[in-house]
C-alpha cells in the first residue's frame, strides 16, 4: 500500500522540521514547504536516508499570491493525495503594533490566517471524498491573551479550527489548532525577540509539543495545549483580568 503523504510549511526548523521528524519516522511520505530550498532538501536527504521515505520539497513564499497557489496546487491534486496538512509557517512582528507599517502588519496576518485558510480550503474536497484527513495548525497560547495582533491572528486559527472540527469531524477530517507556549526553537531568535524575561520553567522541547499535539489530533481533539502547566496556566489566565495576562505573555519581546 502507498504511504500516506504529509504537507508540512514552515518545515525547515522548529516545529515544522519536528512535524517532519515525528511523520516521517511513522512512515509518510513529505511534502517540505519553506522559502529556502536549499534548506529544504538538506532537510529532505536526512529524511529519505533516515527513515526510507519520499520526501517531496516545495520551495515557496506563503505571503504572496503565487507561493499559496503553488502549495494549494499541490494540496488538490487528486493524483496525489494529501493524507496530512501541517499549516505550521509564520512570524511575530517584534515590535508594537503602532510602530509596524500596515505592510508589514498584512504580510504578518497573511501568514498567521489567510494562508492557511486558503490551504485548507485547497486540501478539503480531496480529505471529504475520501472520509479522511487530519489538519493541524499551529497556533500559540497567545490566542488566549492579549497579546498584539499575533495573538489576534493565533485565536482565529483556534476559532476556526473548532468550527472545522465540530463541521467536518463527523466526515472524517480532524481539524486540530496545537497551542504551545514558548518552545525551545529558532522563532525567537530569528525574530530578535530578547527572551530574559522568560522563567526555565516555561519552556518547552519541540519533541513533546508535536507528540502531543499528533496525539489529540489523532483523537479528534479541536483544540491541544501541549504539557499540563500551560494547560493550566490558560485555564488560569481566563479568570484573571486581561492586564495581568497581558503581562505575562508580553515576556519575551
Amino acid at each position: 500500500m502507498a504511504r500516506p503523504v504529509a504537507l508540512i510549511t514552515g518545515a525547515t526548523s522548529g516545529l515544522g522540521a519536528e512535524f517532519a521528524q515525528q511523520l516521517g519516522r511513522a512512515q509518510h511520505d513529505l511534502v517540505l514547504v519553506s522559502r529556502d530550498a536549499a534548506r529544504l532538501e538538506a532537510k529532505a536527504v536526512r529524511l529519505r536516508n533516515d527513515f526510507g521515505i519520499d520526501v517531496q520539497i516545495l520551495p515557496a513564499d506563503l505571503i504572496t499570491d503565487d507561493g499559496v497557489a503553488s502549495v494549494s496546487a499541490r494540496l488538490a491534486d487528486p493524483e496525489r493525495p494529501v493524507a496530512v496538512l501541517v499549516n505550521n509557517a509564520g512570524f511575530s512582528l517584534v515590535k508594537a503594533f503602532e510602530k509596524n507599517s500596515v505592510e508589514e502588519e498584512t504580510a504578518h496576518l497573511r501568514i498567521l490566517a489567510q494562508s492557511p485558510m486558503e490551504l485548507t480550503h485547497a486540501v478539503l474536497p480531496g480529505m471529504l471524498a475520501r472520509g479522511a484527513g487530519r489538519i493541524i495548525n499551529v497556533s500559540s497560547v497567545s490566542a488566549f491573551i492579549p497579546r498584539g495582533t499575533y495573538g489576534a491572528a493565533k485565536a482565529w486559527g483556534v476559532s476556526f479550527s473548532r468550527f472545522a472540527n465540530l463541521r467536518f469531524g463527523p466526515r472524517g477530517v480532524k481539524v486540530t489548532a496545537v497551542c504551545p507556549g514558548f518552545v525551545h526553537t529558532e522563532f525567537h531568535q530569528r525574530m530578535g525577540a530578547d527572551m530574559g524575561g522568560v522563567k526555565p520553567w516555561m519552556w518547552l522541547n519541540a519533541e513533546q509539543v508535536v507528540r502531543e499535539g499528533l496525539a489529540d489530533n489523532a483523537v479528534g481533539k479541536a483544540v491541544s495545549i501541549p504539557s499540563r502547566r500551560y494547560a493550566t496556566l490558560m485555564a488560569l489566565a481566563r479568570l484573571v483580568p486581561d492586564r495581568v495576562s497581558a503581562a505575562a505573555g508580553n515576556r519575551g519581546r
